[in-house]
């Protein structure tokens, strides 16, 4: 048997698999279900004949799997497959998928000569007792059961007028599609990582798949990333993982953190919090939270990534590759209205509460990740619903968006302050939490009443109304280019993920944008960041050096020795 029938055996049952569970549902990108297909893992033991572990499709074999949904397409044993392939780009999509005995007449496909509306004629044999009459009532009933004709999907139901607008609907628009090419990810990567977790599991796991010692013999690990566990003096293998892996506050790699506070010991008693509070008391006990651990360290396991030169041998790791456009949309710049070099990350080092926003000017970008008042025990100091309220947020705006983070009881008092400080939220961007091993965090250290897996960042626009009371969104924003979905791994406490930059630059390219309440962490180019965590000031806009300098006579603001290189924006 091919590789290439090997492969459609494997795809074949992967489809009736997460078909019937509902993993996948049409309509849906040859992409997408391929990365559903690779997820759902190897075929169970027997479907393939000799020996040999099973092939495996990867992220780069799609014209691969297209062509074997072609095949599916035109015959397949579990059901009926209907695909689309968009003239131009290629792209193929599964608009519908039934599985079962289908008779596909309505189709387009094959009857195989079942008849249907007729029943099977039934032989009668007097002498025959009642039990065997029983049985063929049974057969007789199953045998209707196989050959009825199924209902009708929603997509096979329609005409064919509505069929190619639907086709029509599937398809992205030319705007969309240059927006997305001029915003497209360059050398973008992804490491699978593999279930199994050690090197040790994924061979075990292996090997139970081969039919015999010999072939399970020449076994090797699997191409994916894999971890080794952290035995130390201290560590119970037997209490299971730590729910915070490498972000526990117990582990070296979260001390080491440039952007993480002392521990509560090594604190200067001039104190620590985010506006120059007294030091905070910072959670403690055993195990799964606890800053205590400079008196208990984390009996639970911790791993860290297990690499060796001559792992996955054999991949070959595909990297994008830029293009040359012959045609650019010509919008989508920003309130420029074209490209325009960005300046170095700013900062300014002061207690937000009580900074003179007016010498700042208007920003087209605001993002604030405050500390709010969750009622819980915090590694940071916190701000009062009534503080937040009085931020002065409206006049760093007059036109533009805000994206603010919110959770727990945050989420109602972040809508509340967007209507207070003269927004309209427009959306809501959700940050699903991940751990070091990629999975979803069962544990978080927020949350009354369910244990918080996620964090929300609503979106608000300044709420600017025409002549007939309707809102004005800003002309020059990106909109439809992302998801409002973000999944990713945390890293230290309130550190939110990079993705979400990509994001808002995606949506705002150029112009000012300021993020408030920020560490050193979040300093990025074309941004400047307020903080009481950030060091001596670095600015790298004259007037604003110049008006910050009239404000504070004593501070500082570090300007580069010829700013005039910079292209401002």
């Amino acid at each position: 048997m091919s590789i290439d029938e090997r492969l459609k055996l494997v795809v074949s049952s992967s489809l009736r698999t997460i078909l019937a569970s509902g993993k996948a549902n049409p309509p849906i990108s040859s992409f997408d279900l391929l990365a559903r297909v690779i997820s759902a893992g190897p075929p169970h033991a027997g479907l393939l004949p000799g020996s040999g572990p099973a092939p495996r499709l990867r992220l780069t074999d799609l014209r691969r799997f297209e062509a074997i949904l072609e095949c599916l397409a035109e015959h397949w044993d579990e059901g009926v497959l209907v695909i689309s392939r968009e003239e131009g780009s290629g792209e193929l999509t599964v608009l519908d998928a039934q599985l079962g005995r289908v008779h596909k007449t309505n189709m387009g496909g094959r009857n195989d000569g079942v008849p249907h509306g007729k029943k099977r004629k039934r032989v009668v044999d007097e002498d025959a007792d009642s039990a065997a009459g029983d049985a063929e009532e049974e057969d007789e009933k199953e045998s209707e059961v196989m050959n009825r004709k199924p209902a009708p999907t929603t997509l096979n139901s329609l005409s064919k007028e509505m069929k190619e607008v639907y086709s029509l609907l599937q398809r992205g628009t030319a705007r969309g599609k240059l927006l997305a090419e001029q915003f497209h990810s360059v050398n973008s990567s992804f490491e699978p990582i593999c279930a199994n977790i050690t090197k040790e599991e994924c061979m075990k796991a292996r090997r139970e798949l081969c039919p015999d010692e010999a072939s399970a013999s020449a076994v090797t690990i699997c191409d994916r990333v894999h971890f080794r566990p952290l035995i130390r003096p201290h560590t119970d293998p037997t209490l299971g993982h730590c729910s915070y892996l490498n972000t526990c506050y117990s582990e070296p790699t979260y001390a080491q953190s440039p952007s993480i506070p002392p521990m509560p010991s090594h604190r200067q008693h001039t104190g620590f919090g985010v506006q120059g509070q007294s030091a905070v008391t910072l959670p403690s006990g055993l195990g799964a939270g606890g800053r205590g651990k400079e008196k208990a360290p984390c009996r639970y396991l911790h791993f860290e990534v297990d690499w060796a030169e001559n792992d996955g041998s054999g991949y070959f790791s595909h990297r994008a590759e830029m293009k040359k456009k012959q045609h650019k949309l010509g919008l989508g710049f920003g309130p420029t209205g074209k490209e325009t070099a960005l300046l170095p990350p700013q900062w300014i080092n002061c207690d937000v509460r009580r900074f003179d926003y007016s010498v700042l000017g208007k920003f087209h970008v605001i993002m604030a990740d405050p500390p709010w008042d969750i009622h819980m025990s915090l590694p940071y100091g916190t701000m009062t619903d009534d503080e937040m309220r009085s931020m002065p947020i409206p006049m760093l705006q007059d036109e533009g968006m805000l994206f603010l983070w919110v959770t727990g009881r945050a989420m109602e008092v972040g809508r509340e302050c967007l209507r207070v400080w003269g927004y309209t939220r427009v959306d809501e961007v959700v940050w699903v939490k991940t751990n070091q091993l990629q999975r979803v965090i069962r544990t978080g250290r927020t949350g009354h009443w369910l244990n918080h897996t996620k964090e929300h960042m609503l979106v608000g626009v300044k709420t600017v109304t025409d002549a007939n009371g309707n809102l004005k969104m800003p002309s020059w924003a990106n909109r439809g280019l992302d998801t409002d979905v973000i999944v990713s791994e945390v890293r230290e406490t309130s550190r939110k993920p990079e993705e979400v930059y990509g994001l808002i630059e995606r949506m705002c390219p150029g112009g000012r944008k300021i993020e408030i309440f920020g560490r050193k962490h979040n300093t990025r180019p074309g941004w400047l960041t307020l903080g009481n965590q950030l060091g001596a000031d670095q600015i790298y806009e004259e007037d604003l050096a110049a008006r910050i300098k009239a404000r504070y006579p004593e501070r500082s603001a570090g300007l580069p020795q010829n700013p005039n290189h910079l292209n401002r924006q």
